[in-house]
């Protein structure tokens, strides 16, 4: 029995005692875009829970370098500012975990924007510049996140993970805004192109399709507390007793990186407690 550089106990064989965490992530380093808060937060949590080094990539540096602080040194999770939408950004992100640990084995395409008109199809508001801003951030983001990581990753030869953050409206319409849903049935066609391509390189890829989730980005958008959000969420779900968590979807990201999916790679894992099978809304 070892102790990793988290305080958590951990057994060569994967064998611990009662009250310990098995370490799936041990010795893994991960990027997580929009890691500042929401899912993004939970995940970088529960990755440092779980042994992994990680890189929190996001445009919110107070919370950023908040977050990273207090989950201890540089050593374990390092802030670097990322506007997904810039190439640079997005490859500084990728070059800092390799600088810092040498390999990069994780990368969570999970920045994304809703669109804040809530606009028609037939609205008023300015199409062409809410398209550009929400298929920005939550395509390019993953396009140029998979992209970076991948080449970083084919290139070390080990595998990999890249997984995004897609969402219910990627599998049901009517649900969001136009603009946004288009958006999340980009990302997953996007995942399936690249399992695709970068299967022969070891590397999968796969989508986290969560239902509504309480998260400062939904309490801005539609104006509502935590627990009203919650109780919203109970609609869309046909999982009665169960109030879905950001905490939830990392749990499903976690499992996506580890070796515990290491022959799933081009499936959007929805979280959404049925509704995409069993509701009409």
């Amino acid at each position: 029995m070892i102790r990793n550089g988290h305080g958590l106990a951990a057994s060569g064989h994967g064998v611990l005692g009662q009250g310990q965490l098995a370490l799936k992530l041990e010795g893994k380093v991960a990027v997580i875009t929009g890691g500042a808060s929401g899912i993004g937060e939970a995940t970088v949590k529960l990755f440092v829970r779980h042994g992994a080094r990680v890189i929190v990539a996001d445009v919110q540096d107070e919370k950023g370098k908040t977050l990273c602080a207090g989950l201890g040194s540089d050593d374990v999770a390092s802030y670097v500012h990322c506007d997904v939408r810039l190439e640079p950004d997005v490859k500084r992100a990728v070059d800092t975990a390799i600088s810092l640990h040498g390999k990069l084995d994780i990368m969570f395409n999970n920045a994304g924007i809703v669109d804040p008109s809530g606009s028609s199809i037939l609205g008023e508001d300015d199409t062409t510049a809410v398209f550009d801003r929400v298929m920005g951030v939550n395509v390019l983001g993953a396009l140029l996140g998979t992209k970076h990581a991948g080449q970083a990753m084919v290139a070390a030869g080990r595998g990999g993970s890249i997984i995004f953050t897609a969402s219910l409206v990627s599998v049901v319409g009517g649900l969001s805004p136009a603009v946004y849903t288009c958006s999340k049935h980009a990302v997953v066609g996007l995942a399936r192109s690249a399992a695709a391509e970068l299967g022969k390189h070891g590397v999968r890829v796969n989508c986290v399709s969560p239902s509504m989730v309480a998260t400062p980005l939904a309490e801005s958008h539609r104006q509502k507390s935590v627990e009203e959000l919650e109780t919203m969420a109970e609609v869309f779900s046909t999982l009665k007793g169960v109030r879905l968590k950001a905490e939830d979807i990392a749990e499903a990201a976690l499992f996506l990186a580890s070796d515990e999916s290491r022959f799933v790679s081009g499936h959007n894992l929805m979280v959404d407690g049925a509704s995409s099978v069993t509701k009409t809304f």
